[in-house]
């Protein structure tokens, strides 16, 4: 069905109901309308990308596990905590500026970049290793180059989806599976390549990782809007007026940084404490759930996706709640399968709810903000687990993380912005574009004018 223009498009959607809004593709200057669902998602374009993201994804998984094991072993705990703070804080500081040069440049570029980077940072650890004990020095200054590598990455990671799929959250679900299975694999695998085979190897093996995604991506073609000249400041400017703009958004960092740093920050060492020998377990039950909550985000589609996504995030709190009252394996591992579901299917309503309501030109910009909000509150958690424990003990402050889930799901559904937000924009209203999708990438404009574009 055709629409010559702005009358014919609100017929349409009188007709249709909004979520056609999603399906609007250019043809010869007019509008057509097509339902992303039909569209084929493994196309070359998704199977590079879900390639590249699944393998940097492995690596960033290796990371953790590789350092504690292969720095511990020669500058202690301490020089590990170091390492890792250092590389988080790099990430942080520059993600704002990540997003600046993605939307300048285009995202796909700036990830080849800090693939490139990553290769070279790890390759000079594992060679560094070679002499047994490699300089601190070296490991800090490759945690800071890392960190500043993943760190322009992150941003990028939103805004290539609609630019590979025409369904985004269907994309964005396969997406998080993927990222369940490397969570669960890439822990394991650093830990027999450390025993096995020693520090050099393993980081070696972490630098492939990230050359394969670079390669992948080098593969990978994708249109992406032209930038309007501009300088660094105004770029910045126009990325926080547009995070600000979007009440819906910002109102669900403020929350998520309070979660954070109560919740999900202190989660891991405060569990891992309580639970002990079984947590291995643990995690993998939270990685199934992480899995299934992905199958579930496939197949529903909620008209109202962030109400639906904080509905679900509730049933998170059995997570510190099932820790917190010391019960048996079983009902542990239950409710960590509950809450990894949980949790999946919240992330793939955000994110599709990102990727579908944010211009594409600024995109990068916008998702470097909410991105540095959410980590900042993860981080300054984790700093924290360990004094807190100091002041109240760890199976009290869980039980009071589930009383937080609770309150943070609640919340969500009271923010009138988040709790109303339908799954596309609403049409010829200021500040709104109409999403096109198609199988080279997401185009939004508010006219009638063909949007310009350049290939990454």
């Amino acid at each position: 069905m055709r629409s010559g223009g702005r009358g014919g498009h609100r017929r349409a959607v009188h007709e249709h109901g909004p979520n056609v809004l999603n399906d609007v593709f250019w043809d010869t200057g007019a509008l057509i309308w097509k339902n992303p669902e039909s569209e084929p998602m493994w196309t070359r374009s998704f199977t590079l990308y879900f390639g590249a993201r699944t393998i940097s994804l492995l690596g960033d998984a290796m990371m953790p596990v590789a350092s504690a094991l292969a720095i511990g072993g020669v500058h202690g705990i301490a020089g590990v905590g170091y390492v890792l703070a250092l590389w988080t804080a790099s990430a942080v500081l520059v993600m704002v500026f990540g997003g600046v040069v993605a939307d300048r440049i285009g995202a796909r570029r700036l990830m080849i970049g800090a693939d490139a980077v990553r290769v070279v940072t790890q390759g000079v650890v594992a060679v560094a290793f070679l002499d047994g004990a490699p300089p601190y020095a070296l490991l800090l200054a490759m945690a800071c180059l890392s960190g500043v590598a993943a760190g322009v990455f992150e941003p990028c990671v939103n805004g290539m989806v609609p630019l590979v799929a025409g369904d985004p959250q269907r994309a964005n679900a396969t997406l998080k599976i993927a990222e369940a299975v490397t969570q669960l694999t890439g822990p394991a695998l650093a830990g027999v390549l450390i025993v096995a085979a020693g520090p050099v190897v393993v980081y070696s093996v972490d630098a492939a990782t990230f050359l394969v995604s670079g390669v992948c991506l080098l593969l990978l073609r994708v249109a992406a809007p032209r930038p309007e000249p501009s300088d660094t400041l105004s770029d910045l400017r126009r990325g926080w007026q547009e995070f600000r703009a979007r009440s819906w958004m910002w109102s669900v960092i403020l929350v998520w940084v309070f979660w954070g740093v109560l919740v999900i920050g202190p989660s891991v060492p405060l569990s891992s404490q309580v639970i002990g020998a079984d947590y291995g377990w643990v995690m993998a039950a939270l990685g199934l759930g992480t899995v299934l909550g992905g199958l579930v985000a496939i197949r529903v589609r909620p008209r109202r996706p962030l109400a639906a996504g904080a509905m679900a995030l509730s049933g998170y709190a059995a997570v510190p709640l099932t820790v917190a009252l010391d019960l048996p394996l079983p009902p542990l591992m239950a409710g960590h399968l509950l809450g990894g579901c949980a949790l999946a299917f919240w992330s793939v309503m955000w994110s599709t709810s990102v990727q579908t309501q944010i211009p594409p030109d600024v995109v990068n910009r916008v998702n470097a903000y909410q991105v540095a909000g959410s980590v900042a509150g993860m981080a300054v958690g984790q700093a924290l687990a360990g004094p807190a424990t100091t002041l109240v003990e760890p199976r009290a402050f869980l039980l009071g993380s589930a009383l937080v889930t609770a309150g943070v799901a609640a919340a969500l559904l009271l923010i009138g912005p988040v709790r109303r937000l339908n799954r596309e924009p609403a049409p010829d209203t200021p500040g709104t574009e109409l999403p096109l999708t198609g199988p080279v990438g997401v185009v939004r404009t508010g006219g009638l004018e063909p949007p310009r574009c350049f290939h990454q």
